[in-house]
C-alpha cells in the first residue's frame, strides 16, 4: 500500500497510508496524542497507583514508527524509572521513512537521536538496552500470536483503528491483552467505541471512558 510520511497539527510526522485513509497517529497531533493516551492515562496512571520501585513492564501493540518506545524512554531517564519494553508489530516501518521523522527536533532530545535509531536499527527478537534503566526487545509477530502469561504491567494498545482493521479489537484479542497483564494491570488505548468497550468487558477487564486527546472526545483504559 503506498504510505508517506506527513505533518500532523502540532507540527510532529506521522505515517499516511493512502489506500485506508488512515494514519499511524493522530492528525491533530501526533505527538500531544502519545502523551496523554499512553503516559498521562497509561505509565503516569500506573505511577501513581502503585509504589515502584521495581522494573515497569510495558506492551506496545503496534510499535510502529517507535514514538511511544521513544517517549517513554525520555520519561525513563527524566524519572530515574527502570523500563523493560516489549514492542510488537507485524510489518515495520521503512528505514526512508524513520529517517523522515522528525519526533528527536520536535521533542528537543538531539542527545538521544543514537538512541532512537538504535531502537529501529537493532534486529527483531533480541533484546538491546538503551541505557542501564530502559531495556527493550522489538517483536516481529502479529497480535493474534501473543501468548505471555501474566507478565506485564502497561499495554499500550495502539492497532490501527476499527474502521479498517476491525479483527484487532476482537475479544479474541483483547483476551490475549488480558491473559499477558499481571493482576491490576492496566491496558490504555485511543479508541472508544462501543463495540471495543464491550469486546473488553466480555474478556473480564474493568473499563473506563476518559477524556481523549485533541480531536478525540474520549478514550479508553482498561484494568485486569
Amino acid at each position: 500500500m503506498k504510505r508517506r510520511v506527513i505533518k500532523t497539527a502540532d507540527g510532529s510526522s506521522t505515517i499516511f497510508i493512502e489506500d485506508w485513509d488512515e494514519n499511524y497517529h493522530s492528525k491533530h497531533g501526533a505527538i500531544q496524542e502519545a502523551y496523554h493516551v499512553f503516559l498521562k492515562m497509561g505509565l503516569y496512571h500506573h505511577l501513581e497507583q502503585y509504589n515502584v520501585e521495581n522494573e515497569i513492564k510495558i506492551l506496545e501493540i503496534g510499535f510502529g514508527t517507535g514514538l511511544n518506545a521513544l517517549i517513554t524512554y525520555l520519561e525513563a531517564v527524566k524519572n530515574n524509572l527502570f523500563i523493560d519494553y516489549h514492542g510488537v508489530e507485524g510489518y515495520p516501518v521503512l528505514a526512508s521513512e524513520v529517517e523522515q521523522l522528525n519526533y528527536i527536533e520536535r521533542l528537543s532530545a538531539q542527545n538521544e537521536k543514537d538512541q532512537f535509531n538504535k531502537m529501529h536499527e537493532t534486529s527483531w527478537d533480541e533484546y538491546f538496552k538503551l541505557s542501564d534503566q530502559f531495556r527493550m526487545i522489538k517483536r516481529k509477530q502479529f497480535f493474534n500470536e501473543i501468548d505471555d502469561q501474566n507478565v506485564f504491567d502497561l499495554i499500550y494498545f495502539d492497532a490501527f483503528g476499527a474502521r479498517v482493521q476491525p479483527e484487532l479489537w476482537t475479544e479474541e484479542i483483547f483476551q490475549r491483552m488480558y491473559n499477558a497483564l499481571k493482576s491490576g494491570g492496566v491496558l490504555v488505548t485511543y479508541a472508544a467505541k462501543g463495540s471495543v468497550r464491550r469486546a473488553m468487558i466480555a474478556c473480564g477487564f474493568s473499563v473506563e471512558k476518559l477524556p481523549g486527546p485533541p480531536g478525540k472526545r474520549e478514550m479508553l483504559r482498561a484494568t485486569k
